[in-house]
């Protein structure tokens, strides 16, 4: 029983980096779905299906191809990651941000479509009568849309959250496995699995695994029935 609860230094690195990656993913996507989101809720344009259907690949790609996609990209040899490599001296691919942007890629649709849901369902008419009253666009977004949409703001963040916990795919073909870099929480379990007598380790992080994405769960709820009090 003792040994479930014995960290060794990798595996701690590897929470750690987890976290870390899920943070820095959670608060770098939210503002850039929440406009979204809130463009794809509020407009209708030539296109939006292609539009919609483009950012939600993510969710439907098998996360190896999102992640070979993300090689072709930013490799060192790629379409952006050869201009970042020759002339910046910036190696994207397996490297720390590189886990960072597979997170990105695969949480991102998670997030919009549930910003995007929870716009839909704010009444238009409330955001009528603050602009009758001389709101102006922006005003009535962070008064009257934003409040009213919070629950799936907080939902898709913690989304966001847990999805980049759980990230395996695309983070081991564009960012490697790579013992205190790019070996997050997931790759950790893998390559655990892969050794024999690594039992207790694969189990330790497992739990660890587990814990961390019911919480995540958890908070989600509290914060959402939070919410609906004060409304009500």
């Amino acid at each position: 029983m003792k040994e479930l609860f014995t960290y060794s230094s990798s595996e701690l690195t590897a929470i750690q980096l987890s976290l870390k990656v899920a943070l820095v993913c959670t608060l770098f996507v939210l503002p850039f779905a929440i406009l979204i989101g809130w463009f794809l809720a509020r407009k209708q344009f030539f296109g939006k299906a292609f539009v919609e259907g483009f950012l939600h690949l993510p969710l439907v790609l098998p996360p190896v191809t999102t992640g070979y996609i993300l090689l072709v990209v930013f490799g060192t040899n790629g379409w952006l990651g050869s201009f970042f490599y020759h002339h910046l001296g910036i190696k994207i691919a397996f490297s720390f941000p590189a886990a960072i942007i597979a997170a990105i890629v695969v949480s991102f649709p998670l997030v919009t479509r549930s910003i995007r849901l929870s716009i839909e369902l704010v009444d238009k008419s409330y955001e009528e009568a603050a602009r009758t009253l001389g709101a102006s666009n922006l005003r009535v977004f962070f008064t009257i849309t934003l409040p009213l949409a919070l629950p799936g703001v907080i939902s898709g963040a913690i989304l966001a959250f847990a999805r980049s916990l759980g990230e395996f795919g695309a983070t081991i073909s564009f960012a490697g496995n790579i013992s205190g870099e790019t070996q997050t929480l997931p790759l950790a379990i893998f390559s655990a699995m892969q050794v024999p007598g690594q039992e207790s380790s694969t189990l330790r992080l497992v739990v660890v695994s587990v814990v961390l994405s019911l919480l995540a769960m958890i908070g989600a709820e509290y914060l959402n029935k939070r919410i609906l009090r004060r409304k009500l």
